[in-house]
This record gives C-alpha cells, sequence and structure tokens, in this order.
C-alpha cells in the first residue's frame, strides 16, 4: 500500500508563504463567544436515537443606545436590540445541571463556540441554523431544580 509522506498530508492544512524562506507557515484560529443575557425559555433535553443528549434554550442578548446629538448621554431617545441566540449543551454534567436549574428569566453567561449547520423542514426544505455550543454556563440568578415527574 502506497502512502504520502507525511510532509506531503501536512502541507495541505498550512499555508506557504514561500517554498525559499520560510517552508511552512502554520497559522492559528479561534472559534470563541461569550455571551451574557436571560434565557427565553425553559430548557428542552433532546436525544437523536444513536446520538448523545443535548440540552437547547434560547438566550436573549441586548443592545442599548441613544439616538441624538448630545455626547454627554443626555436627550434623544433609547433604542433597543434584542439578538435570539440557540444555546446547545453537550458536555454531560454541564448538561444535566442546565437541564435542572435554568428556567425561562434566569440570567446567565455562556462561553462556547458558534456552529453553523443544515437541516431539512418537515416540508422538505433545506434550512440554516446557527447554534452556540456551551462550554461552560454560570448561572447570575437563583434558580430552583426542576420538579421531578
Amino acid at each position: 500500500m502506497w502512502r504520502r509522506p507525511a510532509w506531503q498530508v501536512f502541507r495541505q492544512f498550512v499555508r506557504h508563504e514561500s517554498d525559499t524562506v520560510a517552508p511552512l507557515v502554520l497559522e492559528r484560529s479561534m472559534n470563541r463567544v461569550q455571551l451574557l443575557g436571560r434565557v427565553g425559555q425553559d430548557p428542552i433535553m433532546r436525544q437523536v436515537e444513536g446520538k448523545n443528549p443535548v440540552t437547547i434554550f434560547s438566550l436573549a442578548t441586548n443592545e442599548m443606545w441613544r439616538t441624538g446629538d448630545s455626547e454627554l448621554g443626555q436627550g434623544g431617545d433609547v433604542s433597543q436590540k434584542t439578538t435570539w441566540h440557540r444555546i446547545s449543551v453537550f458536555r454531560p454534567g454541564l448538561r444535566d445541571v442546565t437541564y435542572q436549574y435554568v428556567r425561562k428569566g434566569s440570567r446567565i453567561y455562556v462561553e462556547g463556540k458558534i456552529d453553523y449547520g443544515e437541516y431539512t423542514d418537515k416540508n422538505n426544505v433545506r434550512r440554516q441554523a446557527t447554534t452556540i455550543i456551551a462550554d461552560n454556563v454560570i448561572f447570575l440568578s437563583e434558580g430552583s431544580p426542576r420538579d421531578k415527574v
């Protein structure tokens, strides 16, 4: 069986400046999201057959600004924009605690990464979805455990 040398495989994942100056230049990248807001719905836990369960909830973040020419922030109208984010928690311990303690209206801080995906809806139409995959959730307001049924 013929195999390509490791440098040929590695080469497809790096950027080349010049073969004479620096043959390989590694590039770093980052996909990091930090959100602080209020939960829009009680979390739900879903499990697709053959996959790990996931806790899903929505989070609202607000952006506020004043319109007008005042430099001191006095006068003018206050405008606000609310952005909704879909949060998915896959990590087993965090997933369970989030499902149990997060409630609609809770103030939380989420760290994670942004993920873009596609799915097919009930009408067989391809849709795009943006999700925040949470690595860390910090509870900033108290919540009581979900009632056990």
